[in-house]
């Protein structure tokens, strides 16, 4: 995909209209709400909370942020919000700042056609075989998965999946990479009816897998799937070591993202340093929350 400034100022608006802005809620248990020009999302027990898409000035940012801040509060929970590179006003960030947020280790957003990655010419590297999920079963085999690929234990991931499977099972496809009996890969796309773009997350691999072509069959396979059901776009918030493994894999660059977290105890202390990443060929395994509380 490689397109002049106009174009990716459409795709860029494009994007910003159905994955942001008219996101819908990423479980059957969330809610989707519109305050002012903001868009957010509220979860129960460990689902993301957080805001996805805001439209702000000058005058309006900080009393939109200081509501955000309230609501949140009020639930007892802590959130995201989703900052990106072409976001209003100016200096959003040093707003967030100083209301408490803590930024994490920026992304870089990607964009790939779905024909171009389709079809890629991969085969399933020696002793690989590829098993949708589709059940509890498979969910935990994605869980156990993450826990080696990334190093930490991530029951939200299954929580995500199966409350997908169950009730939306048309915007999900997860699939895990198993060796001599062994899951050893996963990752999921979620799709939305009537969109142009679908979501990449949480590729990883187990360290003695690392570099053999694995993630690279789970992008071409995820990206056949989207081909199927006629989705044009794939798109991936990349951290810095996946960025160039993607965009060898054909994906551009359509903009840069920042998540801002504010806990309820952000101001007892300064937050911890985030922890590196341990696997440099995945994507993000949130969708968009930290690692501590989302898949």
């Amino acid at each position: 995909m490689r397109s002049d400034h106009e174009g990716r100022a459409r795709l860029l608006a494009a994007y910003d209209r159905h994955v942001r802005e008219g996101a819908p809620p990423d479980t059957p248990g969330a809610r989707v709400e519109r305050a002012g020009r903001v868009v957010r999302q509220t979860s129960p027990g460990s689902g993301w909370n957080g805001v996805l898409w805001s439209d702000l000035d000058e005058d309006t940012a900080d009393a939109a942020i200081a509501a955000q801040v309230a609501h949140y509060a009020g639930r007892g929970c802590g959130f995201e919000w989703k900052l990106y590179g072409h976001d209003r006003p100016a200096g959003l960030e040093a707003r967030l700042r100083a209301a408490g947020f803590t930024p994490e280790p920026a992304e870089t957003v990607l964009v790939g056609r779905t024909e171009e990655l389709a079809a890629l010419p991969v085969e399933p590297p020696a002793g690989i075989t590829l098993h949708a999920v589709a059940d509890e079963a498979g969910a935990d085999l994605m869980e156990r998965v993450h826990t080696e690929a990334f190093g930490r234990h991530r029951p939200g991931i299954r929580e995500l999946v199966v409350e997908r499977l169950r009730g939306a099972p048309e915007t999900i496809a997860a699939v895990v990479a198993v060796a001599g009996g062994d899951p050893v890969s996963a990752a999921r796309m979620e799709m939305q009816p009537g969109s142009p773009f679908a979501g990449l997350w949480g590729g990883g691999t187990v360290p003695a897998w690392r570099g053999r072509g694995v993630y690279r069959l789970l992008v071409a396979h995820r990206a056949r799937i989207a081909a199927a059901r006629g989705i044009p776009y794939l798109h991936v918030d990349a951290s810095a070591q996946s960025r160039p493994i993607l965009e060898r894999l054909g994906f551009d660059v359509l903009g840069t993202t920042v998540p801002y977290v504010w806990e309820p105890a952000a101001a007892t202390g300064p937050a911890p340093d985030p922890a590196p990443d341990p696997d440099p060929s995945r994507e993000r395994a949130t969708r968009p929350w930290n690692a501590s509380t989302r898949p």
